[in-house]
């Protein structure tokens, strides 16, 4: 029966198979660097981490792959190190760091860390070394050497000089009465400490950096008999406000406060939740001209808006930030944070001017500079941080500027400066209306655009979208950059001026006496009403100089066909509209002859079946004109491929001849005409 006993749980797990086996917790970010730091070191020897160690100062982190590779730290050189890993020491004359640390109380195992002044100054107080020495479970969050020289001088000699009351309970607050693991230190958590049971905000990063009221923990999971010890790199304070009630009482906060008042933002800052508040100060909004200032705080929208982008979703300390991170606002956007030595930058900039300031609900950087969204820009604001500044001259001299700063609904297309390179067109009345048709009656976004949509301009005019495999285009004109969306308005940056239609195709290439001999070709095809009904076609326009380069007598003969002229004129016209933008490399269009036409763009110039374009997008209504100097040949035209297609007839001839000639076991010989016929092929 013992035995019996015995096996029937290991049959039972048989049964069950793998899925019966209880997993293996996920390593914490923390845990998983000290990995990758233990493989580094590995070939040092038995429990040796590689560490990086910032040139110049006593700042040491475990790496992870990246940082191993790069050997930066805030865009700071690092240099590799070789130490024991946590928990482990070294033996003399062997290698790496073979032997376990001693365990030992949470007293002396201060001293194991380095922590000697956390140890020295809880010998001063009276009750605290008892503690630690005795039974229990506890874990010190202890300030390393370094953390307590940096405190202010005012604040050590206020600490020291009350040992009983003062420093006795700055050394509590950070206790916690129970053993607590790095794998346990969970993001946005709160520990409770051992003074007045005031909370510990932990932060546990993706990057493996954990941090304690924004202290970054130096060597983690020390055991003690009774508890554990994490070296941190500062003393810690105790927090009891939350982000509004900080902004309430700092007075370099009084415009803030007056903004989140009037956004009605006070209850998300003073409630529940981890957020990262990048508070500008009054300085910040002095930066901004006034009128910009007044629109947006008189409009609550985008006065949230400008609030909301400040907000970042999750609590970030400045010691989490070891490289670039892109964060994302409550407003949407995606703000770029960065470090530089021990500077943060925000999109780049420097203006963080005082950082890790710990709410219950979070943490607070000051900002010296506003980060205004798009959201809560104007037309006008949106176009002064974009490529397009010339346009947007033309678009004021011409008298339009209150369409680009008011609240009407529109979307700008508006040319980038380098359409302009060659010089700025006078702004004439002609010029006005044109500029009207860059401005669209709706505010837009690409995203929702679609093949065949209608656009109606302050013009007048009814604009198509063109959608192809690499391009979104607005008739002629595709759009260059990532649409840019305002409290009111949507900048589109367009690669070209824009051209609306004006009339059909047949109307484009009347009114164009370049074209009058393929006009002439055209009616005398019968094609008129075709190029003049609705539809969608892209026409390779023949010039007259296409015409007359045809051999002598070819053009009579053709233009004495109807029907081949009509087969070849068809070949000529796609059967939908491509405009130059829309081509990329190579674009098969079929044409209404039945062939397809190979159209191919190259630095900037356009090829069908290899001939040049010699003017790309002139619109129509229904379609498009690109102008060439050739007439183009339908394949079945082409002298080589002519002879191709007889072959081919003949081959075929020949094949089914031979099939007849086998199945029937003939004895009559194939023709000569085959025989002859088969020689000439193969040759």
């Amino acid at each position: 029966m013992a035995l019996l006993g015995r096996l029937l749980p290991l049959a039972l797990a048989l049964a069950l198979g793998p899925a019966a086996t209880p997993a293996s917790p996920a390593k914490s970010p923390y845990q998983l660097v000290l990995q990758h730091s233990r493989l580094r070191g590995r070939q040092h020897g038995p429990n040796v981490c590689a560490v990086q160690k910032l040139i110049g100062t006593n700042k040491k982190y475990f790496t992870n792959c990246k940082q191993w590779y790069q050997r930066k730290i805030c865009g700071k050189s690092t240099v590799i190190s070789y130490e024991c890993c946590p928990g482990y020491e070294k033996v003399p004359g062997e290698k790496g760091c073979p032997a376990a640390l001693p365990l030992s109380n949470l007293y002396e195992t201060l001293g194991v860390v380095g922590a000697t002044t956390s140890q020295l100054y809880t010998d001063r107080t009276e009750k605290l070394r008892p503690e630690m020495e005795g039974p229990g479970s506890f874990t010190i969050f202890a300030p390393s050497n370094e953390a307590w020289a940096s405190l202010p001088a005012e604040v050590l000699d206020s600490l020291v000089s009350n040992v009983n009351i003062e420093l006795l309970n700055a050394l509590r607050y950070h206790m916690v009465d129970r053993r607590v693991l790095t794998d346990e230190l969970k993001h946005g958590m709160a520990l409770t400490s051992m003074y007045q049971n005031s909370n510990i905000q932990i932060h546990h990063y993706p990057n493996g950096i954990v941090t304690v009221n924004c202290a970054r923990l130096l060597k983690a999971d020390h055991h003690a008999t009774n508890g554990v010890v994490h070296l941190i790199d500062k003393v810690i304070s105790t927090i009891s406000n939350n982000i509004q009630q900080i902004i309430e009482i700092e007075d370099t906060f009084e415009t803030l406060r007056a903004a989140v008042a009037a956004s009605g933002l006070n209850p998300l800052l003073e409630g529940d939740g981890q957020y990262t508040l990048l508070a500008p100060t009054n300085e910040a909004f002095e930066k901004i001209p006034a009128a910009t200032l007044n629109r947006i705080l008189g409009d609550p929208e985008a006065l949230r808006d400008l609030l909301n982008n400040h907000i970042l979703k999750s609590a970030m300390c400045s010691e989490a930030i070891v490289a670039g991170l892109s964060l994302e606002t409550l407003e949407g956007t995606t703000l770029e944070v960065g470090c530089s030595g021990d500077t943060l930058t925000i999109n780049g900039k420097p203006i963080i001017s005082n950082k890790d300031v710990v709410a219950t609900n979070g943490v607070i950087h000051f900002i010296d500079e506003l980060l205004i969204p798009d959201s809560a820009k104007t037309l006008f604001e949106l176009a002064a941080e974009s490529d397009v500044s010339t346009a947007v001259d033309l678009f004021r001299q011409a008298g339009l500027g209150t369409h680009l700063s008011g609240t009407e609904r529109l979307t700008l297309l508006a040319p980038m400066n380098s359409v302009f390179k060659d010089g700025t067109p006078p702004v004439d009345a002609r010029m006005k209306n044109l500029l009207l048709n860059h401005m669209i009656k709706d505010q837009l976004a690409s995203k929702y655009l679609y093949h065949g949509q209608i656009l109606e301009t302050l013009g007048g005019k009814k604009l198509r979208v063109f959608v192809y495999r690499n391009s979104l285009c607005i008739e002629n004109s595709c759009i260059a950059a990532h649409d840019k969306r305002g409290r009111y308005g949507t900048l589109f940056t367009m690669d070209r001026v824009l051209t609306p239609p004006v009339g059909t195709v047949m109307d484009v290439l009347k009114g164009d006496s370049r074209f009058s001999m393929l006009v002439a070709a055209i009616q005398s095809a019968g094609l008129t009403e075709t190029l003049n009904r609705e539809g969608v076609y892209t026409v390779f326009a023949p010039t007259n100089e296409a015409f007359r380069a045809l051999p002598p007598g070819e053009l009579n003969k053709l233009l004495g066909n109807a029907k081949e002229l009509a087969n070849i004129l068809k070949y000529h016209v796609g059967d939908e509209i491509l405009v130059s933008g829309g081509i990329g490399a190579l674009v098969r269009l079929k044409s209404l002859q039945g062939d397809k036409l190979e159209v191919s763009s190259k630095n900037n110039v356009v090829n069908v079946n290899k001939e040049p374009v010699t003017e790309v997008d002139i619109m129509a209504t229904n379609g498009v004109v690109h102008a060439i100097s050739s007439v183009l040949q339908p394949p079945a035209n082409r002298p080589q491929e002519r002879g191709d297609e007889l072959a081919d007839s003949a081959l075929e001839i020949f094949k089914q001849a031979s099939a007849f000639s086998r199945a029937t076991q003939s004895s009559v010989k194939l023709a000569p005409v085959y025989q002859r016929l088969l020689e000439r092929m193969r040759h």
